[in-house]
């Protein structure tokens, strides 16, 4: 397992994801900071129009809009590299021999890969604070339920979103490792599994699909609103957590059932 996640980190493709997502945050509140006209109430993301009132809503505003595409992008690319890179690269064949059973090997690369969905949530997070508070005033949250707390609260608050944003991409990560079973070219399997993200949100848009939507792993994406009343109201977030599991479970079966009888000397 260290192992595992000391390569995904060490290599500079992984670096370059993260500090690519780290940038949004960045140019969120630079194009903030320097706007003339200010923000138009009613345009743009949930929350810009309070970053100026308070930095820490800049990592709040760069995840809302981080989470429908960049984000599994950057899930996508790790996720579909995680067996579809090893056979690619014919260093598949070496890892078994070890002897290394073929569901440990994919429990392994599944973690490995929700390691990295909580690098990148807090990396937007992080980044967004420091830039927040270097651009903008920084004190005490007021919440949508009108509830003001402190500063310390309202960072615990930001992991809570975090860590809500996290759980979220455990779905699609377990797609993409299903995915990566399936090809021995990866850049196939990153592409396939945007793809699928893709088209969960576009179905999740249909008001025609309504009775599909809460079947759907990226349904409850957003909703993490919940996580910023007073008292937290964690309905949203046992939902999803539900749903994505039942992903992890459903796509985790059917990556070890394909990956149990695949030929990796072909």
């Amino acid at each position: 397992m260290g192992s595992e996640i000391g390569v995904l980190f060490r290599r500079r493709r992984t670096w370059v994801m993260l500090i690519a997502l780290a940038a949004i945050p960045v140019l969120i509140a630079v194009a903030v900071r320097i706007s003339s006209a200010g923000s138009t109430p009613g345009r743009g993301p949930a929350f810009l129009g309070q970053i100026t009132n308070n930095g820490l809503f800049v990592g709040l505003v760069a995840l809302i809009i981080c989470i429908p595409l960049f984000l599994p992008l950057t899930i996508g690319v790790v996720a579909g590299d995680t067996i579809a890179g090893e056979a690619s690269s014919s260093t598949l064949r070496y890892l078994l021999v070890a002897p290394v059973g073929r569901a440990r090997l994919l429990l392994v690369k599944f973690v490995a890969a929700a390691a990295f969905c909580v690098a990148a949530t807090l990396v937007i997070i992080v980044a967004g604070a420091l830039i927040g508070a270097a651009l903008f005033p920084i004190g005490p949250v007021t919440l949508l339920s009108g509830d003001t707390v402190s500063l310390g609260e309202a960072g615990l608050r930001a992991l809570l979103i975090a860590a809500y944003v996290t759980v979220s991409l455990l779905g699609l990560t377990a797609i993409g490792l299903f995915i990566s079973t399936l090809t021995d070219i990866p850049v196939g399997a990153m592409a396939a599994t945007v793809v699928v993200s893709i088209i969960s949100q576009v179905l999740d848009s249909l008001p025609q699909l309504d009775w599909l939507h809460p079947w759907l792993f990226t349904h409850y994406w957003l909703d993490f609103a919940d996580l910023l009343r007073q008292p937290i109201d964690w309905s949203s977030f046992g939902s999803n957590a539900l749903l994505q599991l039942a992903y992890v479970a459903v796509f985790g079966t059917l990556a070890f059932g394909r990956f149990s009888t695949k030929d990796i000397l072909s």
